[in-house]
C-alpha cells in the first residue's frame, strides 16, 4: 500500500467515487462484502441516509442490531473498500457474521488495503465499546484469514452453515 487511507462515514460528497467503486464490484460478479455495498445506490442521498440511520438502535430493522458503515478512502478520495461494524452480536452473528464485515474493491486487492481497513475498523469498534471483536471469514477465503491473523485474530471453533459452508471465527482483543 503506497498511499495513506482513512475511514469516512458515507457522504453524498463522494457519490461519483462511490458509484465507481460500486460499479466495479457489480461488474466483477463476485459476492458483495460487506452486505451494505449491495444496497442499490440509485437514490444516493437515500442510501447514505439509510446507512446513517442504521447506527441508531431505535431505527434498526427488526431482528437486526445497530451497525456503522465506513468507506476506506485514499488521499485522492478514491474509495477502495468498505466496512460494516455491528455494535453487538445476535446468536446468528456470533456463529457466522461477527462484529466486522469488510471488503476491498477487486482492482485494489493484494496491496495491503484489507489489513489497514481491518486495523482502522478495530479502532472504531473499540470506540463503540466493543472490547473483544469477532471477525469471521469463509474457510476458502485464505486472504481474509491472513488479514485477520495479521490484526491479532485468535482462532475459535469454526461454524458450519446449513449449506455446508464452513465459517472460520477469530477473536481480537481491543
Amino acid at each position: 500500500m503506497k498511499t495513506e487511507v482513512r475511514l469516512v462515514s458515507p457522504t453524498v460528497e463522494l457519490e461519483a467515487e462511490y458509484l465507481a467503486f460500486y460499479r466495479e464490484w457489480m461488474i466483477s460478479g463476485e459476492d458483495v462484502v460487506p452486505w451494505v455495498v449491495g444496497k442499490d445506490p440509485t437514490d444516493f442521498a437515500g442510501m447514505v441516509r439509510f446507512l446513517s440511520d442504521r447506527e441508531k438502535a431505535e431505527s434498526s430493522i427488526a431482528g437486526w442490531v445497530p451497525d456503522s458503515t465506513y468507506w476506506l478512502v485514499t488521499e485522492e478520495n478514491a474509495i477502495v473498500g468498505a466496512v460494516n461494524i455491528r455494535h453487538r452480536l445476535t446468536e446468528k452473528l456470533f456463529q457466522c457474521g461477527g462484529h466486522i464485515g469488510y471488503g476491498i474493491r477487486p482492482s485494489m486487492r493484494r496491496k495491503g488495503y484489507a489489513t489497514r481497513l481491518l486495523a482502522l475498523s478495530l479502532e472504531k469498534a473499540k470506540q463503540l465499546g466493543i472490547r473483544k471483536a469477532l471477525v469471521v471469514c469463509d474457510e476458502t477465503n485464505i486472504a481474509s484469514e491472513k488479514t485477520i491473523l495479521k490484526n491479532g485474530g485468535v482462532p475459535d471453533a469454526p461454524f458450519t452453515e446449513e449449506n455446508g459452508n464452513v465459517v472460520k471465527r477469530f477473536w481480537i482483543e481491543l
